[in-house]
């Protein structure tokens, strides 16, 4: 029987047929070893993964490699994992960091969405659990800190190149979209000038189609006491996801004893979405029901007259570009003293555009109705219409429902009559500036060493919304309705899905860079209170212990510390102002810029120990208060009004209401001990 092979016999065997000359393999093994070895040697509850190889981590995508861990799973947003849950928390309650700086993030929170990050690029996860006192930017359920290549660490040259297929199973289910998809990567790492320089280089592209079939219910009102589908608003959509990543890491070791390091990192993503579909008002609406087919509380089956569908072309694009730069110099001195300067940039600009389209067979009370049967699961519901939404002669360019009512010029004159659909450009910006600065002294006896150290972080983000109403250039009169001209039309997507056959299809955006349609400003004061800007200054003081004695058999280490956090936070923003009442009786509400700000003080004491066995048995305890700071849009000094009609002892009566964000919050401090 064959002896066990442990772990130093694989490198000692490894490290002499290197010598020899022979090529070694590294495999998930290795990964699984070092992801052990990191978890088991560290001072803080942490899971860890590593890359198979340089350059490979071991799933597409970061998310999905991150989710493999104990405690953790990823969230999917149009099939892809892109954000991660810690402790099943929501990802706004964890915070990550990259190569131990915190990042922009391409949402509306601070929660980082992983697709932004090759994972080619990435060479090590860590996630800590525990909080200590040296880790900045900590999160309330955990911190993920994803590690690229350190040159000189790696100490060989190295070149990988990689490439990999997709294939969307669902096929092509819009008009114009792909069910084929790749992605390639390179990375070269090497060392110059007797091992005192060392660069890294990696470059990712990805372009892979997502494809989906979606179902959703308005909601299901109650008929006689039995619950039926009230609407339906369901799509297929179609997905073209394009990333482009660069990473990029010089470091000089001119002595022994200091080194600097640049980082420098940066992505462009976009993902461009179409979505088609038919909406239906059905019982929230002037459609009436029939014939219908009762079982435990529920409609199965029946049949709506007179229904008034929308048929929507959508389209949805995010564009977000990601930089983040650091500059890393340490100083490790023979005498035990050691200093860090660490000096970091991070920044995001995002634009996100939804455009809807409408269509049907005529404006408001003009055109065709539906009668539809309809067959409801569990699975869903099923229609059979006795229209043709495929039909181009039928289906025209027009606001089936007039939603968003009559929009006038300042003369009275009726620019447009019911919205033929709308167009929301969301422009986002978000900037970190970071500065550290620690020393360190290692000492003998049961405090190992001591560590001092402030951090300041600078962070703002806003929000400018650019909203209108879209409309028919030809729409003078409010009652026109166009067909889609001949060289805009896409053929035909297909609903079988849902019973509802093919639809019209055609680019929203094409009509409107054509000058079919046209952009009324949306002036309601609604829109200008979506708008804001949010600024974050933080000072970091922290003073960390680390412990290394005995106790028993076993040796007790870990560590003791406490950070300081000194916040200043401010908000800009737009608030509704009450002018009095128009003379139909709702409130006329005008907007006014505000600005407030507000300071606080936090002290996080931290304690992480660990009890090591002889035979390998770790012990750990941690206790910690930690924090969870407000969402940054929950921040923003917006105020806004609205109003509602009631009949109040047979008058209507107009009733304002409101909501607002609050530049003040502060965070959220449990105590917590594991």
């Amino acid at each position: 029987m064959p002896s066990a092979a442990f772990a130093q016999d694989t490198a000692a065997e490894d490290e002499a047929a290197v010598e020899d000359g022979a090529i070694i393999v590294t495999g998930f093994r290795a990964s699984l070893e070092s992801a052990v070895n990191k978890k088991k040697t560290s001072e803080v509850i942490v899971e860890s993964i590593s890359a198979e190889d340089i350059g490979k981590l071991p799933d597409a995508s970061i998310a999905e490699s991150i989710a493999r861990l104990p405690g953790l799973t990823s969230q999917r947003l149009s099939g892809r994992s892109n954000s991660i849950s810690i402790r099943g928390f929501a990802p706004d309650f964890s915070t990550t960091l990259l190569n131990g700086r915190e990042q922009t993030s391409t949402g509306d929170n601070r929660a980082v969405e992983y697709d932004q990050y090759p994972s080619e690029v990435v060479s090590q996860v860590n996630v800590y659990k525990t909080p200590m006192a040296s880790l900045i930017g900590q999160g309330l359920s955990g911190t993920v800190d994803m590690r690229t290549i350190r040159p000189l660490d790696a100490g060989k040259q190295i070149l990988t190149v990689g490439a990999r297929g997709s294939y969307a199973d669902l096929g092509k289910l819009n008009a114009g979209s792909k069910d084929f998809g790749y992605r390639v990567n390179a990375l070269y790492v090497d060392q110059f000038a007797d091992d005192t320089i060392g660069i890294a280089l990696g470059a990712s592209y990805v372009d892979e189609p997502y494809q989906i079939q979606e179902f959703n219910a308005w909601g299901y009102p109650t008929d006689a006491g039995d619950a039926v589908i009230g609407g339906s608003k369901s799509y297929v959509t179609s997905t073209q996801l394009t990333r482009f990543g660069l990473n990029g890491t010089l470091q000089w070791k001119p002595s022994a004893t200091f080194t600097t390091t640049l980082d420098a990192f940066y992505t462009d993503f976009k993902d461009d979405q179409v979505k088609r579909g038919i909406e239906l008002p059905l019982y929230w609406s002037a459609a009436t029901l029939s014939n219908p087919t009762r079982s435990n509380k529920f409609i199965t089956a029946g049949q709506y007259n007179g229904v008034k569908g929308v048929v929507r072309n959508d389209v949805f694009q995010r564009n977000a570009k990601l930089y983040s730069f650091g500059w890393n110099n340490k100083y490790e001195g023979d005498d035990g003293w050691k200093a860090v300067l660490d000096l970091s940039y991070s920044k995001t600009d995002r634009n996100e555009l939804n455009l809807e389209s409408y269509s049907g067979t005529g404006r408001n009370a003009v055109g065709a109705t539906d009668t539809i049967r309809f067959t409801s699961g569990t699975q869903g519901t099923v229609f059979s219409p006795t229209l043709n939404y495929g039909d181009y002669n039928l289906i025209l360019l027009t606001s089936p429902q007039g939603w968003g009512g009559n929009q006038t010029a300042p003369n009275g004159t009726t620019i447009i009559n019911g919205q033929d659909g709308y167009y929301n450009d969301r422009i986002v910006k978000d900037e970190i500036w970071q500065a550290r600065a620690e020393v360190s002294k290692d000492l003998e006896g049961f405090i190992s060493s001591v560590q001092l150290g402030v951090n300041y972080t600078d962070r703002s983000k806003s929000l400018v919304p650019d909203e209108y109403f879209l409309g028919l250039t030809a729409n003078t009169n409010g009652t026109t309705s166009v067909a889609v001209p001949s060289q805009f039309r896409l053929g035909a997507t297909n609903l079988s899905f849902l019973g509802l056959g093919p639809m019209i299809s055609y680019n929203p955006l094409a009509l409107l860079d054509a000058g079919i349609y046209k952009l009324v400003p949306n002036a309601y004061g609604d829109v200008t209170v979506k708008s804001y800007s949010v600024g974050e200054k933080i000072l970091t003081p922290y003073l960390q212990a680390n412990i290394k004695g005995t106790l028993g058999s076993a040796d007790l280490t870990g560590n003791i510390g406490v950070q300081a956090n000194f916040t200043e936070q401010k908000s800009v923003g737009a608030s509704a102002v009450y002018l009095g009442n128009l003379p139909n009786g709702a409130p006329n509400i005008g907007t006014r810029s505000q600005a407030d700000s507000t300071r606080y003080t936090d002290i996080l004491p931290s304690m992480n120990l660990s009890l090591r066995f002889p035979s390998d048995l770790v012990i750990r305890f941690a206790a910690a208060r930690e924090i969870i700071r407000p969402r940054m849009d929950d921040m923003k000094n917006s105020l806004s009004f609205g109003y509602a009609f009631a009949t109040v002892a047979g008058v209507p009566t107009a009733f304002i209401t409101g909501g607002s964000g609050n530049p003040d919050l502060r965070p959220c401090a449990p105590m917590r001990s594991i």
